[in-house]
């Protein structure tokens, strides 16, 4: 029984492994590899509460703030940005209408591109709007040129109204996610 089994194994299992199908081993797939990478990131961040609001009787801005944004400050970088969202998040608990203008200016402080956003007087729920830039949305342009991104809040109603919400405020996220091309 013994030889019967060896002679088995050392025939039929090499030719069955000789004849079983298998395809070629293409190795240039890697040329065709695409490497796109998400990078996501928080941009700004701002809260204001309502009594400060109020405290601005003679202005109705209650906030302006310049962020530096060098993203795409180099060349590697820039030429490589295939797509991104910015994603803006607010909630207003404040008695107050609200006005909220972001604005992407290049390095000699011109406007490339602005986002306003006109807040109902609180409470209400968060909010949230994406603006897409690439294929599908506004010009990537926009984003390779700026240099620095400037907020703006201003009160479109009264000084005087307290919301009933304990610790009435705004708040105003941003955060981005950008899709570069690696590979050319």
């Amino acid at each position: 029984m013994r030889p019967t089994l060896s002679l088995l194994f050392t025939l039929v299992i090499p030719l069955i492994l000789c004849l079983s199908c298998s395809e070629e081993q293409d190795f240039d797939q890697f040329d065709d590899l695409n490497i796109n990478p998400a990078v996501a990131s928080s941009i700004f961040s701002f809260v204001a509460d309502e009594d400060f609001i109020n405290t601005l009787t003679a202005v109705n801005t209650f906030y302006t703030q310049t962020f530096i944004f060098e993203a795409f400050s180099e060349q590697f970088v820039a030429e490589r940005l295939l797509e991104g969202t910015i994603t803006y998040e607010f909630e207003n608990t404040t008695s107050k209408p609200l006005n909220i203008i972001v604005e992407f200016l290049d390095a000699g402080d011109n406007v490339l591109d602005f986002e306003n956003f006109n807040i109902a007087q609180g409470p209400n729920e968060t909010q949230t709007r994406n603006v897409e830039y690439g294929p599908n949305g506004k010009p990537l342009d926009i984003l390779i040129n700026t240099a620095s991104i400037r907020v703006t809040g201003r009160n479109l109603g009264d000084t005087v109204s307290v919301s009933p919400e304990q610790d009435a405020r705004v708040t105003m996220q941003s955060a981005a996610e950008f899709i570069f091309e690696l590979v050319e």
